[in-house]
């Protein structure tokens, strides 16, 4: 059969529109250089795919800077009311929330660095961002492989978090540190009416453990607030049950820490969000800021996709749509572990900036 060739259209080629002169060029990196970090991070925003975003998060996140440095404005006049809601207020007031695994990780001194320097305003994490903080001060945790065994692990007395080990010992030693700090809880709240809440708690437990390696411990000595609305959901909530046994009636208000938390929110001039990984520690955040009207300036960092409709996989787009960011933010998420990307953020940043960050706040409030 003989073969009938089809003529070719006379355009192969679409036509194009001019490229508008101040659209970035793709570039990165040239090592010929020599190797200059600074550079390289800074090329970062043009080499397209993720690294772009973390180029873009660098800016988003210094715009929060730059913001924070201005003047406060009084403008939420019933805040100022309660004292101990102002020192964490700033002109921009940044909530960084994170995920326990980043604690157990040795994400954790980035950032002790930040509340060290008392260069964020709000922590909010979930249980295991609380205690296996304060364990670590008590006993060391291992890197392993994400491939080892669970049975076997087990077996031998060490948990497992990805490709870090836990010792089980540490639990052990976790439970008779806390508590007879649960004792003394337990005895204020019932002779001198103390209310405890999660944010009450910690930074109790960030006092008692008084150890400078320690997130809590500078966020107690800086009066950093830090909300854990699942505090119960681990060791803490372990040890609460079986404290039960013993003395039974501590009780733990949680309606109490989400006013304040919303109120430092509504109370702030404007609002930076920071979040790394998803879950209950970033929806917490992102939430209270729907009660201003949106977070003015916001940075996702996590791997989850969206497309099962999880908090955690939301683009900040779909934020917007709640009013949890606002309308005219340009709000950045970054596809990645911020085990990897992170510490860069924090190397970029917030240690370029330490001077000018620390300016006016370098002396902590040490509150009992």
């Amino acid at each position: 059969m003989a073969h009938h060739a089809h003529p070719l259209p006379e355009n192969t080629y679409r036509e194009m529109e001019p490229v508008p002169e101040d659209t970035p060029k793709i570039q990165g990196y040239d090592f010929n250089q020599g190797v200059d970090y600074r550079a390289l991070m800074k090329s970062y925003l043009t080499t397209g795919l993720q690294a772009t975003r973390v180029g873009l998060a660098i800016q988003e996140i210094n715009k929060m800077i730059e913001r924070r440095q201005q003047p406060m404005k009084r403008i939420n006049g019933f805040a100022e009311e309660d004292p101990s809601t102002c020192p964490c207020l700033n002109s921009c007031t940044i909530f960084f929330s994170y995920t326990s695994n980043l604690i157990s990780s040795g994400v954790r001194e980035s950032i002790r660095y930040l509340a060290e320097h008392k260069m964020v305003d709000v922590l909010v994490t979930t249980a295991g961002g609380i205690e296996e903080d304060l364990i670590k001060c008590l006993g060391p945790m291992y890197i392993g492989d994400f491939d080892m065994p669970g049975k076997h692990l087990y077996k031998i007395g060490l948990n497992r978090t990805g490709n870090t080990l836990m010792p089980e010992e540490n639990y052990v030693k976790f439970d008779k540190w806390l508590m007879p700090i649960l004792e003394q809880m337990l005895l204020e709240q019932n002779t001198q009416g103390v209310r405890w809440t999660p944010s009450k708690i910690i930074h109790r437990l960030g006092k008692e453990i008084n150890n400078p390696e320690s997130v809590y411990y500078w966020a107690y000595k800086n009066n950093i607030p830090v909300f854990s609305p699942a505090l119960t959901d681990g060791a803490i909530g372990d040890a609460f049950f079986l404290f039960s046994f013993k003395k039974p009636g501590l009780i733990l208000d949680i309606a109490e820490d989400i006013a304040k938390l919303n109120h430092l929110a509504v109370a702030a001039n404007s609002t930076g969000i920071l979040a790394l990984g998803g879950g209950v520690s970033k929806h917490q955040v992102c939430n209270a800021n729907a009660w201003r009207d949106g977070a003015d300036y916001a940075v996702f960092v996590n791997t989850a996709q969206e497309f099962d409709g999880c908090d955690s996989g939301a683009r900040p787009d779909e934020a917007v749509s709640w009013g949890k960011i606002s309308l005219d933010a340009k709000p950045v998420k970054v596809f990645a572990d911020a085990s990897i990307v992170f510490p860069l953020l924090v190397a970029e940043i917030f240690a370029v900036h330490a001077n000018k960050m620390t300016a006016g706040k370098n002396k902590s409030t040490d509150v009992s």
